[in-house]
């Protein structure tokens, strides 16, 4: 590494990624719905997912990041007031409405992509796709929003879940941008027309593409502080490594970032990108709450394995799908943020039935001792999970 280069120090690169990600404010400032909103735009957006062994992904991220949180808030931003759309990025994800022509491109990626890919074939086998797409579409059209119950059952179709060609249709009209989800009965989506969810958003221009290159680096530099151009490209997965590399180095000659050495979790120094006023930045910051936080296992600072080890010394894998003589830790495990440090992981599950939030595993990083005050700290992250997920009842190992 050459030795004029700026040094971020390992502690400097992880609170400027906290910082950006919502980890140093206060979780305990009064939660509304505008708190809400401005909390995911901060972030960008925040995954969901349909597992529920303690509480929703989504939720899981919210409620770390501010205390009175509640699931109808998010609730009224995706379906009320439509500040909200489920979206694609990484997976499925809340995503600010503000951002939806920037979609736009991504919906003309991905049609093009599924059509090319073995899911269509395997899907679509024994059928026109093309002529289901079309009638299921047409239904919407006529009846308003349907869900994927609201069609036919033929026989389980194999892998993936026994997919029907119905629900393949709904997925690729939803993935290619003509349908959006209104609002979800349970946690079944409903799907009508774009045009009729986001009027106006879908009727603004697709932008053009050097005016998404310049949106998708400016805003996940925002959002990360710190990065490699890789990381850069995947944070929205809308543009390509390459064209990111390219963006930092003509962002780096205009002075808005600098080249940098990072320091990792390790010790090891390596090559970034940083914006340019990242000092005042840093100088910026909060404190961490003193408090310690149980992260969802989809957390953005999580998301890139790679990120978390290098940035954290965290070595984190998601099990679920694990065959569980292969788990080493469990199924839906969260990790414990302390401060600004990842000291642990723990495996809960939530008896619904008797109010019982189950502990069945708790392991504290190498060197970590469980102190009288971590175990404190850890306790009330536990009183303000069970309060969240209504456990009365919290059961440790």
């Amino acid at each position: 590494m050459p030795g004029h280069l700026p040094l971020i120090s390992a502690s400097a690169a992880q609170r400027l990624f906290l910082g950006a990600q919502g980890l140093l404010d206060d979780p305990a400032r009064r939660a509304t719905t505008a708190s809400l909103q401005a909390l995911i735009q901060k972030l960008g957006f925040v995954q969901m997912d349909t597992i529920n062994v303690v509480a929703r992904a989504h939720d899981l991220t919210l409620a770390s990041r501010l205390d009175g949180y509640q699931p109808e808030q998010l609730r009224k931003l995706l379906e009320d007031r439509r500040s909200l759309f489920e979206g694609f990025t990484h997976d499925a994800s809340a995503i600010p409405t503000d951002f939806f022509p920037h979609w736009k491109p991504r919906f003309a990626r991905d049609r093009a992509r599924i059509h090319a890919h073995a899911w269509w074939q395997h899907h679509f086998r024994g059928t026109d796709g093309a002529q289901v797409v079309q009638g299921v579409k047409a239904r919407i059209e006529h009846e308003g929003p349907l869900k994927s119950s609201d069609f036919e059952h033929p026989e389980k179709r194999g892998p993936w879940w026994g997919w029907k060609p119905q629900k393949a249709a709904l997925d690729f009209l939803w993935r290619s941008g003509e349908l959006m989800i209104p609002r979800r009965e349970g946690f079944q989506k409903l799907y009508d027309l774009t045009e009729r969810v986001l009027p106006e958003p879908h009727a603004r221009p697709c932008p053009e593409p050097a005016e998404h290159l310049e949106w998708a680096c400016a805003t996940a530099a925002e959002r990360l502080g710190v990065f490699t151009p890789k990381e850069l490209a995947d944070y929205w997965d809308s543009i390509e490594a390459a064209e990111a590399k390219a963006w930092c180095e003509g962002a780096a000659k205009a002075g808005r970032l600098v080249p940098v050495a990072v320091e990792g979790a390790d010790g090891e120094t390596r090559p970034a990108f940083a914006l340019a006023d990242w000092e005042a930045r840093l100088a910026k910051l909060p404190e961490p709450a003193d408090r310690t936080r149980l992260l969802c296992p989809f957390d953005p600072i999580l998301r890139d394995r790679a990120r978390a080890l290098r940035r954290f010394g965290f070595d984190y894998r998601f099990e679920a799908f694990v065959p569980e003589p292969k788990r080493q830790y469990g199924y839906f495990v969260l990790p414990i943020l302390e401060g600004d440090r990842l000291v642990g992981r723990l495996d809960p599950k939530l008896h619904r039935d008797r109010g019982l939030l189950e502990i069945r595993g708790l392991w504290w990083e190498a060197g970590i001792k469980a102190t009288k005050v971590r175990r404190r700290t850890l306790d009330e992250a536990l009183a303000r999970l069970a309060a969240f997920v209504g456990a009365e009842e919290i059961q440790l190992p």
